[in-house]
């Protein structure tokens, strides 16, 4: 036993030298015995230690250098959600296959296409090969896989169903991500569409206003009030357009810095998302259906319900939904069934309450939650299909609104002077 751990301990003490140096990737060129060019890209800690990597296979070398980075940041890419969310899938995928989970590791980082993504799975290849867990190796990336992600890992490894939670854990990062891409989509395309309304109208009024003005002042008539206000907005943005986007920008700058800070600001803005029509539908239905899937993947897992409730709150995506959650916690912990406290918080629909309720009763708490996730995963589906119908419209309209209202002030001074002349 001791040699045992002593061969653990000398394998987690080289797992953390390659950490502290972590390997370089080169690429060389060179010949092999018969005299062909080769060429290749490799990890290693040194150039001097790949050359000597490459003789033993019958490789002489001729250059072996650092790979370039790339010029526009693709060595600084980001990890996504996506990326954790594909990982999973192709984890899962393999050792359900029976591939030991280092060499799946080893292949999903060799066919990783961010560099970021790449370096993050050699490294949890390495403490894995070092002796660690897999919850021990994914908990040096917090950021990447959340506390969620961590304990349902944990609870596979100690039940000894792994692949089956990976499998599940793939699946619902699947699923969330879908629902997260569809909300964006629904709200991406009327935001889009009303910032090049603004532009516009901005361009008009920089460029387009300023040559009637100058025209319908050379006949010295009065112009009509609405005309007259337009001008007058017209010369601001002329004189004031710069001033206008550094104190947009500031704003800007001041809300998100303030937003990430405070929570009561980031509750309220999120209590008042959830006033707004259509909209509105569409973030409870996303919570909902958010609550209920990583609930029944948490309590699937084994992991305790009042444990699995701390970890589903920070998953709903609304801080309304993870304070009611949180005392929902409370309420559980005290010996409150699951049904009783979320009804307690009044946001959950009768439904949602019944179909908990009968789960609890039968014992498949898991399986009912799964139900409601999936009907109300469907229920955005058709929401956000309604939305995109619906905002077509409105968009045309605001944009014809505001463009119009320019057109209208430029021409009423042409039936004013019309009029005058006749």
């Amino acid at each position: 036993m001791s040699a045992r751990r002593a061969a653990i301990n000398k394998a987690r003490s080289q797992a953390e030298a390659r950490r502290l140096n972590p390997l370089v990737e080169f690429v060389w060129q060179g010949r092999d015995k018969r005299g062909k060019v080769m060429k290749g890209e490799q990890m290693a800690k040194s150039a001097n230690l790949l050359r000597a990597e490459l003789r033993k296979q019958g490789i002489t070398p001729t250059v072996v250098k650092p790979k370039p980075k790339p010029l526009f940041g693709g060595a600084t890419k980001r990890i996504k959600p996506q990326d954790i969310a594909g990982f999973s899938r192709q984890l899962a995928t393999m050792m359900k296959s029976g591939v030991p989970i280092v060499m799946a590791l080893e292949i999903i980082a060799g066919g990783q296409k961010n560099p970021a993504m790449k370096k993050m799975v050699e490294n949890i290849k390495a403490d894995i090969e070092g002796g660690s867990s897999i919850y021990e190796a994914l908990s040096q990336y917090p950021v990447q896989f959340d506390e969620l992600y961590r304990n349902l890992v944990r609870a596979g490894e100690q039940s000894g169903v792994l692949e089956t939670v990976l499998d599940t854990i793939a699946t619902y990062k699947e699923n969330i991500e879908s629902i997260k891409g569809k909300i964006k989509k629904a709200l991406f395309y009327p935001t889009a569409v009303i910032a090049v309304a603004i532009l516009v109208c901005a361009f008009l009024l920089i460029y387009v206003v300023p040559v009637f003005k100058e025209t319908f002042q050379s006949y010295g008539a009065d112009l009509p009030a609405f005309t007259e206000m337009v001008f007058g907005l017209s010369e601001y943005m002329v004189k004031w357009w710069w001033a206008a986007l550094i104190v947009a920008g500031i704003g800007f700058a001041v809300f998100m810095y303030f937003y990430r800070r405070s929570t009561k600001l980031k509750h309220f803005i999120d209590r008042m998302l959830l006033k707004i029509p259509v909209i509105g539908k569409v973030l409870h239905e996303s919570s909902i259906a958010r609550f209920a899937r990583t609930l029944a993947v948490t309590f699937k897992a084994g992991v305790p319900l009042v444990e699995a409730l701390g970890s589903v709150a920070g998953a709903t995506g609304n801080t309304v939904y993870e304070q009611a959650v949180l005392k929902m916690q409370e309420d559980v912990a005290v010996g409150y069934p699951v049904n009783v406290a979320m009804k307690q918080t009044n946001l959950f629909p009768n439904m949602v309450v019944q179909m908990t309720a009968i789960g609890e009763e039968a014992g498949a708490l898991d399986s009912m939650l799964f139900k409601v996730a999936e009907f109300y995963e469907e229920q955005v589906n058709n929401t956000v299909d309604a939305l995109s119908s619906l905002i077509e419209p409105m968009v045309m309209v605001i944009i014809g609104t505001l463009v119009g209202a320019i057109v209208v002030a430029m021409y009423l001074p042409i039936f004013k002077i019309a009029m005058t002349v006749m």
